[in-house]
């Protein structure tokens, strides 16, 4: 990283935090749920500044007409913003602009009745590089969300995770997926230097 983005960097978390204490001020008191989704974007934020030259291999297509939707959470490695959550899916819709509306649901292992949800919005910075995609919840931060694998026949599972290895989705478009297939996705992850025996499963059996 070179003494610029260092220095941008610095800058994004010192903004990062102070908006983190602003809301969760004016949010007091607030829920636990409200503050993990306050530091989401601040978490992101570091982790895309920390490690900028550890860059992942993508897909070098991507088809956002096919691949907006509904997606299943099949498995993830453990992250503080959806502790706690099963039944999690993920709806993406492409808008006129050519931004990509974000919704993330999820339902309380706790308390089934209960269930959670968050908006955002993702984009695409370089239409060359397709898989490369930043997805933002609170503005003016963002985090990294790149499409390691994707089942570019029906796009039926796809593979994403963020450069700092700590972010890592399987997602499908049904609420099950065959092992061979997961194995499969769980192994090219493990080439890209992600800690797969971390991966939770996760529980999809909500009505």
């Amino acid at each position: 990283m070179n003494l610029w983005n260092r220095n941008v960097c610095i800058l994004e978390q010192r903004l990062a935090q102070k908006a983190m204490g602003i809301r969760a001020i004016l949010a007091f008191p607030a829920s636990p749920v409200l503050l993990v989704c306050l530091a989401l974007p601040v978490w992101l934020t570091f982790a895309s500044c920390q490690t900028q030259e550890q860059t992942l291999n993508v897909v070098p297509e991507v088809d956002f007409d096919r691949y907006q939707g509904t997606w299943y959470e099949i498995a993830r490695l453990p992250n503080r913003f959806e502790e706690g959550l099963t039944c999690v899916s993920a709806t993406y819709t492409l808008l006129p602009n050519g931004k990509i509306k974000v919704r993330n649901d999820g339902v309380k292992e706790d308390d089934r009745s209960r269930s959670k949800s968050i908006e955002g919005s993702a984009r695409v910075p370089d239409p060359a590089d397709p898989a490369r995609i930043k997805v933002t919840f609170f503005w003016p931060f963002s985090g990294d969300y790149q499409i390691i694998a994707l089942d570019t026949v029906n796009y039926q599972y796809a593979l994403v995770g963020n450069p700092t290895r700590k972010f890592l989705w399987i997602l499908a478009r049904q609420k099950s997926l065959d092992e061979g297939t997961i194995d499969l996705l769980l192994g090219q992850a493990r080439q890209q230097g992600f800690e797969t025996e971390r991966v939770l499963r996760v529980d999809q059996s909500c009505p």
